[in-house]
């Protein structure tokens, strides 16, 4: 077993090419509040997602968070405001600094443990009001069930169910919370199909109300 998130990542050179991300990212963009400003991109590799976000609003102010530095030294010229070279359980930034929170695809290459922290952590960071929005894959998706296969594996350490992670986030604080579905299905059945299973992943957004 891998227990260098730094390694763990590296592994996963996927992660680099995935042909969603772009998708992914503006799917953040179509949820974020329109007084959102200031985003911190956590597990944002290369820096293809925030490019899209700038693409979409170059008034967005960006935060790039990734635990490798390799990474973080490929971030586009003008994108990102900022880079953080972090695991995302202790970020050094402001508490009640950040307007919104994406993630995608990331809280699946966390241990169990780490989950529960970084979620306080992103409470934390966020302003009253502010997002977080996150993607991970969903272990309910149809064709791993008929497939015999799991989210687990690989760079994949944790898995999270819709409605467990749900539960995961009112213990933590955040409330308003919603589920969309995420992923490749999601180009041809957008967002919004009521059979959560037919999706490889899924989007949750959650709201810190205090």
């Amino acid at each position: 077993m891998i227990h260098s998130y730094e390694e763990l990542n590296k592994a996963q050179e996927v992660s680099e090419t995935d042909t969603f991300t772009i998708d992914r990212y503006r799917q953040f963009f179509h949820f974020f509040h329109p007084d959102v400003k200031k985003i911190l991109d956590v597990g944002c590799n290369t820096g293809r997602g925030g490019k899209t976000l700038k693409e979409l609003n170059r008034e967005l102010q960006l935060i790039g968070l990734d635990c490798v530095n390799s990474r973080l030294e490929k971030l586009p010229c003008g994108v990102y405001d900022q880079k953080v070279c972090s695991y995302s359980t202790n970020v050094i930034l402001e508490s009640s600094s950040i307007d919104a929170i994406v993630a995608g695809e990331f809280i699946e290459h966390l241990y169990p443990d780490d989950v529960t922290k970084t979620l306080y952590e992103f409470y934390r960071l966020l302003k009253p009001s502010g997002q977080l929005l996150l993607t991970t894959p969903n272990p309910n998706y149809l064709l791993l069930t008929l497939t015999s296969r799991s989210v687990l594996g690989g760079a994949h350490v944790s898995q999270h169910y819709p409605a467990d992670l749900v539960k995961h986030l009112k213990v933590t604080g955040f409330d308003e919370i919603k589920i969309f579905g995420s992923g490749k299905v999601s180009r041809y059945l957008g967002q919004y199909f009521p059979w959560l299973r037919v999706y490889g992943s899924y989007l949750v957004i959650a709201n810190k109300v205090t």
